[in-house]
């Protein structure tokens, strides 16, 4: 089995990170870090992967992200999925979540870690991808809400689907 943890660069996704290498170092069970690239210039624009005027790249992107997954967990193993948006009614986000759901599957995880300030909300911002991939029964799920130590900022699977 294989701890998962979708990665965007983000801060609570990097403190997902960390979590997830500890993790696996004390289970012994491979880390992967996952970056899911739509073909959304303004999904990378949104999410500061590049700036106003830059143009969308997504190898550079790749490159970039598996720097920072490598800062934070030099152990991990990085993998990179593109993404069209072949359905009309589908948005980038709804085509990130359902990529990672495959991969996870695919992977086997026995456990994705979520960097997200919302998963699990009763109401979640169409941006997120925490609440539907937390909503996955295949895997056991880790959110992380906060970038810093605090008590209260894991919840479990069951609370999370709640």
């Amino acid at each position: 089995m294989s701890l998962l943890v979708p990665f965007d660069g983000s801060v609570l996704a990097r403190k997902a990170l960390e979590r997830a290498s500890t993790f696996g170092d004390l289970l012994e069970e491979e880390l992967v870090a996952l970056t899911v690239i739509p073909d959304d210039e303004d999904y990378a624009r949104d999410r500061g992967w590049i700036s106003e005027g830059e143009p969308f790249d997504p190898e550079a992107i790749a490159s970039g992200m598996q720097r920072r997954v490598e800062d934070v967990a030099p152990e991990a193993t990085f993998r990179v999925e593109r993404v069209t948006s072949d359905e009309p009614t589908a948005t980038a986000t709804t085509n990130v979540v359902r990529e990672i759901r495959r991969f996870a599957g695919e992977l086997g995880a026995s456990v994705v870690f979520i960097g997200s300030e919302n998963a699990g909300s009763v109401i979640s911002p169409q941006s997120s991808v925490g609440s539907p991939v937390a909503n996955d029964h295949r895997y056991d799920v880790y959110v992380v809400r906060h970038s810093e130590s605090e008590a209260g900022d894991v919840e479990d699977v069951d609370s999370v689907r709640s």
